[in-house]
């Protein structure tokens, strides 16, 4: 005679007694990111969200203030004493800290300073080619430090190198923002520019 199935049980080898996880991989089970509803083992925990009485309740009181708002109940901080649990939207929980998380992460990446190197006598194909790694630099999110160098007795076009590098700043505007106008620092003269960012694409 075949051994009853358990109701609470949707899924062979998930675990005796488990409700239906649709974590659930084959034979091997997958434990989500956090304990939820049925899957909370403590006997009570504290209680907050909206519209909840903060406070300690039975597990059975807290899964029922939650079932009578049609939400979760998410333990959130499983080492504290009791347990933390709050009464919540898991979908919209999971989403929420997705979304967070990839902000973070956006907010981490670094941004680079890229050179530009420059001759008072540059032409126009190689300023043009120049301008172009300038705008990927820029799209891409790092600063454009662009600067012209004056080799020997060069210096004396000084005048020359500004005019090409407010060109340079001119070309990028859709793009990017001058931070520094050009600045003469020994043989060199500096332009710093940064990204606009997406108004500026």
């Amino acid at each position: 005679m075949a051994a009853p199935i358990n109701p609470t049980n949707s899924n062979p080898g998930s675990g005796k007694g488990r409700p239906f996880n649709p974590n659930f991989r084959g034979r091997r089970f997958v434990e989500p990111e956090h304990k939820i509803n049925d899957f909370i083992r403590a006997r009570e925990v504290r209680l907050v969200g909206d519209n909840v009485e903060v406070g300690v309740y039975s597990l059975s009181e807290a899964l029922k203030i939650a079932e009578q708002q049609e939400l979760d109940l998410v333990e959130i901080s499983p080492n504290a004493e009791p347990p933390v649990c709050k009464v919540i939207d898991y979908k919209k929980f999971l989403y929420e800290q997705k979304k967070k998380k990839k902000e973070q992460k956006a907010n981490q990446t670094k941004q680079e300073v890229k050179e530009i190197r420059f001759g008072p006598n540059t032409d126009e194909h190689d300023f043009d080619f120049k301008v172009k790694h300038a705008e990927k630099f820029l799209s891409e999110g790092n600063k454009v430090r662009a600067f012209v160098f004056f080799k020997g007795r060069a210096i004396v076009y000084k005048e020359r190198g500004e005019v090409l590098l407010l060109q340079f700043a001119q070309r990028l505007q859709e793009l990017g923002k001058v931070e520094q106008l050009p600045k003469l620092e020994g043989k060199k003269m500096f332009l710093l520019m940064s990204p606009k960012g997406k108004a500026g694409k």
